[in-house]
């Protein structure tokens, strides 16, 4: 004869984590800073690359700054299509965003350091 059992009154088990419960509201996040490697080729690299040169948005400060270099010198020998045209004005218009931000967190810090003064 087969077992019948009504909603409720079957054997239960559950396992209780105190730890679960402390951090699952927050995403199991750990520290202030986690950084997810994602399917990285090479996670060890990466995060070598993380702790010991430069943060994600230092190095995409970087690589903006020179975009900034090269776009300022930049004289095409065709015409651009309107894609093209497109597609350097929103990353200008991006860059320019960044260094207002940029500039307006150095004044907070330190008025005389701004991005716009600082001579090469």
């Amino acid at each position: 004869m087969t077992d019948f059992k009504l909603p409720l009154s079957g054997n239960v088990t559950q396992a209780i984590n105190p730890w679960n419960v402390l951090f699952d509201p927050v995403g199991s996040q750990f520290g202030l800073v986690n950084i997810n490697m994602g399917n990285s080729s090479n996670p060890d690299i990466e995060a070598e690359v993380l702790s010991k040169v430069a943060s994600y948005g230092k190095q995409l400060g970087r690589i903006g700054d020179a975009l900034t270099v090269l776009l300022k010198h930049f004289h095409p020998k065709e015409a651009l299509t309107e894609k093209e045209k497109k597609a350097i004005r929103s990353l200008t218009r991006m860059l320019e965003e960044i260094a207002d931000v940029k500039d307006h967190h150095a004044q907070k810090t330190e008025p005389e350091l701004t991005q716009s003064k600082i001579a090469v």
